[in-house]
């Protein structure tokens, strides 16, 4: 059974897939462009971090960061090879936006890359009701970003 708990990204296995994210986002995006956050940077009291194990494995991460008393930013959504089709990205994506809901936050938004490697990104946020969006918080117009969002007072769910 999969278990989606609270975790510290600075755990050996869990620094390997933010490293792997990390690798993946550079090699896929110019470096001005890439917004994915390291362990050290996603340890900030303002973020909450999970992961996703199965008998202790690792499967994936997310977070959520509080950007505002109403809103919040999903970051380092990430699964491990092996763990990809397996439904990973929608149970951590149902805890984040439980999470949020129970904080009362009345938007998530997302950043994540316009190109063909980010497809199944933009598919699994869509199919989850989020929809384009103009940039939010410090973000800027980018052509390699796509930015997203989900309103959590409409009823919408996850």
């Amino acid at each position: 059974m999969i278990h989606i708990e609270p975790d510290s990204p600075a755990s050996a296995d869990v620094r390997l897939l933010l490293d792997e994210h990390l690798a993946d986002m550079f090699a896929t995006s110019p470096a001005e462009s890439v917004h994915a956050l390291d362990h050290s940077a996603l340890s900030a009291p303002e973020i909450s971090f999970w992961t996703a194990r199965e008998d202790g494995a690792l499967l994936g991460c997310g977070a959520l960061k509080q950007l505002t008393p109403a809103a919040g930013e999903i970051k380092s959504m990430r699964t491990t090879a092996a763990a990809r089709g397996r439904g990973v990205a929608t149970l951590l994506l149902a805890r984040i936006v439980d999470e949020a809901r129970r904080r009362n936050l009345e938007r998530l938004y997302l950043e994540t890359g316009s190109e063909e490697f980010f497809a199944p990104a933009r598919r699994l946020y869509a199919r989850h009701g989020f929809t384009a969006c103009p940039p939010f918080a410090d973000y800027t117009a980018d052509p390699h970003s796509t930015f997203m969002t989900l309103s959590l007072t409409t009823g919408a769910s996850a």
